[in-house]
C-alpha cells in the first residue's frame, strides 16, 4: 500500500545535454519480435495514451503463447528526455492506476522531460490477472484469527490459508509457474525497448525497489537511471521479510503514540500508555469482536490490527487513526479501523481487485518458504516474541505459500547489477513497511549503489514531496547524477 501522495513544486535543475543517443543493445535471442514492437497508443482521457504490449508467457518457450501487458503514459510536455518507468509496489499493485492517480507526484521538471509511464506486470490489475478468491473467500481469510493461541486455531488457520493456496492452484494453474519478479523484470526490458529507449529509467518504490534492482542484475548494461525508494532486501528470506516488515510497524507506532501525547492525546497521556490501550484493544477483539455501521462483517482482532497498520503507512493518516482508535475504544465502534484495513487489500464497494491474489503468487513464487506448519510456527512465534503487536498478524499472513502450488527453490541472494550505472538507492528511518535497514543493505549490495535518506517518518519518500529528496532525486533522473553517497534529508 502506497503512501498518500504530495506534489511537490523543485528548483530548476542543470541539464545535461545529449549529442547522439547511444545504440540499443540488441534483443537476447529468441525474443526479437518482442523487442521490436511498437505500441498503438491510443487517447485514454486527462491527457494519458494507452496501449497495450505482448510478452512471452514462457521465456523458456517464447513461441507457445503470449500474454498483453496494459501500459499508460503521459507525454512529456517539454524538451524530452525519453520514459520514465514507473513501479508502485505491492506485489500486484496496478501501475496503471498509479499513474493516473499519482503522476502529479513527480515534480514539473520530470513531467516536462520525461513520459511517465506506468504498466500492470503481468498477473495484476489488467495484465492476465490472477483471480482466485471470490469476496467471501478474503472477507473469512482476512477475518480470520491471524494471531493464533493453540493447536486448535492454528489448524484453524492453516486451513483457511490451505484453501487460499488451493483455489490459485485450480483456477489459475497456467499461469501461476510464470509471474514473479524474474518474469516482470524481463518483461520491463521488452517493455524499454517498445517505448524506444535504449537504456532504462525507472522509478519504483517498496516492491518496486525489489522489481527494479532484479532488473539491473538481469540487464545491467541496460540501465541509465533507477531509482529505488523504500527498499527490499533481496538477501531476506520469506519469513524474514514479513518478521522485519512487523518490526517496522512497531517502530512507526511508537512514533505515533509519541505524536499523539503532545496533541492532547485520547488513548493515553504518556507514549506507553497509549501502546498499552492498543494492546488492550486487540486483546478485547480476539474475544469479541468490534461492529461496524458499514455493513455486517465483524470487525476481529485482525482487521483492527490491518487497519492500525494501513494508517501507519503515511503521517498523513496519523489523525484519522486517532479518531479510529478512539471510536473502538470509547464505543466499540470498528467502523473506522475496518474502512482502513479495507484500504489496505483493496476492497472498495463490496469487492477486492486482484491485489491481494496477485501479491499472494507473487510473493509465493518469489523464494522458498517453510515446508510445513510447524516450521512455519516457528518463524511466526520467534516474530511474535519480537513485535507482540504486529508480528504475528504479519507473519501468519504469508501461511499460504506453504502451501503453494508450484514451488520455488530459487534462494534469496543479493543482487549486485555488476557493470550497472549508478543506482540511487531512498530509505526512510521510521519506514512501517521498508525498514531502513534494508535500504542500507541494497545500497551496499548493489555495486554502484547510493544510499539517499530522508530522516522521517512514511512509508517511501520521494511522493511525499520532502524538498531535499525531491531535488536529490529529479537531478540524479535528469541529468543520472546520483547525490553524494549517504546524503541525509532532514
Amino acid at each position: 500500500m502506497r503512501a498518500k501522495l504530495i506534489g511537490a513544486a523543485v528548483t530548476a535543475l542543470a541539464l545535461t545535454a545529449c549529442n547522439s543517443e547511444p545504440p540499443r543493445p540488441p534483443a537476447p535471442a529468441g525474443l526479437s519480435s518482442f523487442y521490436g514492437q511498437k505500441p498503438s497508443w491510443k487517447d485514454c482521457d486527462g491527457g494519458f495514451e494507452c496501449a497495450t504490449i505482448d510478452v512471452p508467457l514462457d521465456y523458456a518457450a517464447p513461441a507457445a503463447g503470449t500474454i498483453e501487458l496494459a501500459v499508460i503514459r503521459l507525454p512529456a510536455d517539454g524538451d524530452r528526455i525519453g520514459s520514465l518507468l514507473t513501479n508502485p509496489g505491492g506485489p500486484g499493485g496496478s501501475g496503471v492506476a498509479f499513474v493516473r492517480q499519482a503522476v502529479g507526484a513527480f515534480s514539473t521538471d520530470l513531467r516536462k522531460r520525461f513520459d511517465i509511464v506506468g504498466f500492470d506486470p503481468r498477473g495484476v490489475a489488467t495484465s492476465a490477472p490472477i483471480r482466485c478468491n471470490t469476496t467471501q473467500d478474503l472477507d473469512a481469510f482476512f477475518a480470520a484469527d491471524a494471531s493464533p493461541d493453540d493447536e486448535r486455531e492454528k489448524q484453524t488457520y492453516a486451513s483457511a490459508s490451505r484453501a487460499f493456496a488451493q483455489n490459485c492452484a485450480t483456477k489459475e494453474a497456467r499461469d501461476l509457474p510464470h509471474v514473479g519478479t524474474l518474469n516482470a523484470a524481463r518483461d520491463m526490458d521488452i517493455l524499454r525497448s517498445s517505448l524506444g529507449d535504449p537504456k532504462l529509467t525507472y522509478f519504483g518504490a517498496s516492491y518496486g525497489t525489489y522489481l527494479g534492482a532484479t532488473y539491473a542484475e538481469l540487464f545491467p548494461r541496460n540501465v541509465r537511471a533507477l531509482v529505488l525508494d523504500g527498499a527490499v532486501d533481496p538477501t531476506t528470506t520469506s519469513t524474514g521479510l514479513l518478521a522485519e516488515q512487523a518490526k517496522g510497524f512497531e517502530t512507526a507506532l511508537r512514533a505515533f503514540a509519541e505524536d499523539c501525547v503532545q496533541k492532547n492525546c485520547p488513548l493515553g497521556t504518556t507514549p506507553a500508555a497509549v501502546l498499552s490501550t492498543v494492546d488492550e484493544l486487540q486483546a478485547k477483539t480476539d474475544r469479541t469482536p468490534l461492529t461496524s455501521s458499514r455493513d455486517q462483517r465483524k470487525v476481529t482482532e485482525s482487521l483492527v490490527t490491518m487497519g492500525i497498520a494501513r494508517a501507519l503507512y503515511a503521517k498523513e493518516y496519523w489523525p484519522v487513526l486517532r479518531q479510529a482508535l478512539t471510536a473502538a475504544v470509547q464505543r466499540s465502534d470498528g467502523t473506522m479501523l475496518l474502512s482502513l484495513a479495507d484500504e489496505m487489500v483493496e476492497r472498495k464497494d463490496g469487492s477486492y481487485s486482484n491485489q491481494m491474489d496477485a501479491n499472494m503468487a507473487v510473493n509465493c513464487v518469489d523464494k522458498p518458504n517453510p515446508p510445513d506448519l510447524k516450521t512455519y510456527a516457528k518463524a511466526a512465534d520467534q516474530a511474535t516474541r519480537e513485535s507482540p503487536r504486529f508480528g504475528p498478524f504479519v507473519v501468519w499472513s504469508g501461511l499460504p505459500c506453504v502451501y503453494w502450488k508450484p514451488r520455488t527453490d530459487r534462494r534469496p541472494t543479493a543482487l549486485t547489477a555488476k557493470g550497472a550505472a549508478p543506482i540511487l538507492v531512498i530509505g526512510t528511518t521510521r519506514d512501517p513497511a521498508t525498514p531502513y535497514k534494508w535500504a542500507e543493505n541494497l545500497a551496499t549490495q548493489l555495486s554502484s549503489g547510493v544510499l539517499l535518506t530522508l530522516d522521517g517518518d512514511g512509508h517511501t519518500a520521494y511522493l511525499q514531496g520532502d524538498p531535499c529528496i525531491t531535488r536529490a532525486t529529479d537531478r540524479y533522473l535528469i541529468s543520472a547524477t546520483p547525490p553524494r553517497p549517504r546524503t541525509t534529508c532532514r
